[in-house]
């Protein structure tokens, strides 16, 4: 009887996860495989699949444009990671205060972030255009903010800062109210500034939402297309905003049609991705508590 019983529960938990399992490999484990299969194919959507072995392989890892692509991604996401989780934090620790206009200023701050990020783009590419933009006619310049080659990747950086600060400042705040009110009072009984209580007690004890902040963080800067794309098509200005999302797209749609290179690059990042996301769980593992008990 109990091993009947016990059949019938796995059957049932196993019809409950056929839905999400069924997602799972066709939105995940399918395109990965398909992905691996291309890269070792060239194709142009329009003649027969060739296949050409590791051809794809050396021809991308041999590539100056992918070695530019990385670098300049990695740019970016120095230039976004850092100030972005900062301000977060920073906003989060004032919206966690009860201030007049919290609950307002949590809706202000989250609206850039479910908003389109090509219609974002589109209308930044109006604010920083160099004759008529709204941010020169502020300033009272002409300064050429997207056709700079030294000003394009700090401008699209502060676009995705503002739009993406407030899914930081989001998760900071659920952090920030998970704390024990009572582990924050017995420090402020012990004599602890404010500065103190934030430096020796909040942060330490926001380590997992920290942690998670800017693995998603990194991951999401290092795939940012869409609003780059608005801002500076095509690489940018001598190509200083081409992030390695922009050539992968380029390489497989923007005429040249390789789909096969583009699956190598793409496989690239994927495994450029996977092993910062190992580095930050070790890293983060011997400093993190999830007891906050």
């Amino acid at each position: 009887m109990s091993s009947a019983r016990n059949r019938r529960n796995a059957l049932a938990g196993w019809a409950y996860l056929t839905p999400s399992l069924l997602g799972l490999l066709a939105f995940l484990v399918v395109p990965i495989v398909v992905v691996i299969f291309l890269s070792f194919h060239k194709w142009d959507m329009l003649r027969p699949m060739q296949f050409v072995g590791l051809d794809n392989w050396t021809s991308v890892l041999t590539d100056g444009r992918m070695g530019h692509s990385l670098l300049v991604s990695l740019l970016f996401v120095a230039m976004v990671i850092p100030l972005q989780t900062a301000l977060g934090l920073f906003l989060a620790t004032l919206l966690t205060r009860g201030l007049p206009g919290s609950t307002l200023f949590r809706v202000i701050f989250v609206i850039p972030w479910v908003a389109a990020p090509l219609a974002l783009g589109v209308v930044w590419k109006w604010i920083l255009a160099p004759h008529n933009g709204a941010l020169n006619t502020l300033l009272g310049s002409n300064t050429e903010w997207l056709t700079n080659p030294n000003l394009a990747l700090p401008a699209v950086a502060f676009v995705s800062i503002w739009s993406q600060v407030g899914y930081t400042t989001l998760f900071f705040i659920a952090g920030l109210s998970g704390i024990p009110r009572e582990v924050v009072e017995a420090a402020e009984i012990d004599g602890a500034n404010a500065w103190q209580v934030f430096w020796r007690i909040k942060l330490p004890l926001l380590g997992p939402t920290m942690f998670f902040v800017l693995v998603t963080g990194v991951i999401a800067s290092f795939q940012a297309f869409d609003h780059i794309y608005a801002l500076t098509p095509n690489g940018g200005p001598q190509f200083a905003t081409d992030v390695i999302a922009t050539r992968i797209y380029l390489e497989a749609f923007g005429g040249s049609y390789q789909l096969g290179r583009a699956a190598v690059m793409a496989l690239v990042l994927f495994a450029i991705l996977i092993v910062i996301t190992v580095l930050q769980q070790r890293f983060f593992s011997k400093r993190v508590t999830y007891d906050l008990s």
